[in-house]
């Protein structure tokens, strides 16, 4: 067998690994490249041929896991795309909202390109591109149950905890023939978890593997208990707030968003908010607000219990969506009292930069980061505290109060993911992807010292005979 990383192989977006048993090549994950010098890999041709595929198992919906599935699909593949249903359903939303803006830059580009005479360049897809490819997905997946594939591949999803039906992939193949045959476990994280978040479960234990490959995002580092977290939280709003300024709150659509009114809806019941109005302003987040409404059984004990009892943390008082453009220009009359949750999480794109554009600049307002921001996005600059930062061809004081809580993080932190690893028993090796360098250095050393596990931290491209 030989596996080849794709993605997230020297960073932490465009997760793509391919595996090449005797008979069969599977994908572990094809997401697309998001912020900085990377996205410009999405428009490289795919390295493998997409027709040779022949099942594509996806871990979750973020972008940069199922991002590129409508280009693989558009470039040949055929075969057969495994994952939960719930996956399935916020993939969809996900892959229709990048295809939308793939077209948007497109025209945008091309008005200007058209004055200049120059050629006009396609989408990476189109809308029409997704609705194509959401055929392949044939085969949806029960936590725990494990799915013949073929005589060869069996497949068991596990809940990895990281967003509404995200796992952990435990793929065990089988080669040669009776007596000859042999048999090797491959599990892949995904993305992992952190541990008491609201809404969903924590992570499982994993079965005992062969062969590894794990995230790293956060190995350098653990995050704090997720209550003193949500203490941290609730100041940086309350104070923002008591000095009469917005709270602005970029972040993910999908899991991050639904956590934010799960805590805010928390706050509300037990008083906590000074006067205010909460806005999630993101159509894709308020997509997935129904999405997570229709998947229950993914939740964890606690909102079971809340929901039971008739509370609903995604329709209260101080809620209030705006899913068209003019109710979010709106918002932008508010000087104070307003919570702002929007996209895109690292600000990338999304309609977190028109709030910025009228709130950074503002000491008495606060920017609160609640999750992880790649190098080269605008998130990372904002946090690293540049004096200035474009926005929309204009340039703005970073002058709000800039918060950054870890414990909201969707990634588990160095010392879950150990004692995740610990459970596979004593693979051959473990492969690190999903993270940047300063983080699978100090995993690694930690697995290798520490656990005495044999550490691969492969990049773009390389493959491993297994």
């Amino acid at each position: 067998m030989r596996l080849t990383f794709y993605g997230a192989a020297d960073d932490v977006t465009g997760s793509c690994h391919l595996l090449e048993t005797q008979n069969h090549r599977i994908l572990f994950d094809c997401g697309m490249f998001v912020g900085g010098a990377l996205t410009a890999r999405n428009r490289d041709e795919l390295p493998f041929d997409p027709a040779t595929i022949d099942y594509l198992l996806l871990s979750h919906a973020h972008l940069d896991h199922c991002g590129r599935i409508p280009l693989l699909v558009k470039k040949g593949f055929r075969g057969s795309i495994v994952t939960t249903l719930a996956t399935y359903d916020l993939a969809r939303l996900v892959m229709l909202d990048s295809a939308g803006i793939q077209e948007e830059d497109a025209r945008r580009k091309n008005r200007k390109r058209h004055r200049l005479g120059e050629e006009r360049v396609e989408p990476l897809y189109t809308v029409e591109d997704v609705l194509e490819c959401l055929d392949f997905f044939d085969t949806f997946v029960i936590y725990d149950e494990a799915v013949e594939l073929t005589d060869e591949l069996t497949v068991t999803f596990r809940d990895a905890g990281h967003i509404l039906g995200s796992a952990f992939i435990e793929l065990t193949v089988t080669e040669g023939r009776r007596r000859r045959s042999s048999t090797r476990r491959i599990t892949y994280s995904g993305d992992l978890g952190n541990l008491d978040k609201p809404l969903i479960r924590d992570p499982q234990i994993p079965s005992e593997a062969d062969i590894v490959i794990m995230e790293s995002t956060y190995g350098d580092r653990s995050h704090r208990p997720f209550d003193d977290s949500v203490d941290e939280f609730r100041q940086a709003v309350v104070s923002s707030l008591e000095r009469g300024g917005n709270v602005l709150i970029p972040s993910f659509a999908l899991g991050r968003a639904q956590e934010l009114l799960y805590v805010l809806h928390d706050f509300y019941r037990a008083g906590d908010l000074p006067r205010c109005r909460i806005f999630l302003d993101s159509p894709m987040a308020i997509n997935a607000t129904r999405v997570f409404t229709k998947h229950g059984d993914c939740f964890d004990q606690e909102a079971l219990a809340l929901a039971e009892s008739g509370q609903n943390p995604f329709d209260f008082e101080l809620l209030r969506y705006t899913r068209h453009s003019d109710d979010s220009r709106e918002i932008n009359s508010y000087r104070s009292g307003a919570i702002i949750i929007a996209g895109s999480g690292m600000c990338t794109g999304g309609r977190i930069l028109h709030h910025l554009k009228h709130n950074l600049w503002r000491p008495e307002c606060s920017v609160i980061f609640v999750g992880y921001a790649a190098r080269g996005t605008l998130g990372r600059r904002i946090i690293d505290g540049e004096q200035t930062v474009r926005i929309h061809g204009a340039e703005i004081a970073n002058r709000a109060q800039v918060w950054t809580i870890g414990g909201f993080s969707a990634h588990a932190g160095q010392q879950t993911l150990l004692d995740w690893i610990d459970q596979t028993g004593d693979p051959e090796v473990t492969f690190l992807v999903h993270g940047e360098e300063r983080a699978q250095q100090a995993l690694a050393h930690q697995l290798d010292e520490g656990l005495g596990m044999s550490v691969q931290r492969p990049t773009f491209g390389e493959g491993f005979d297994i």
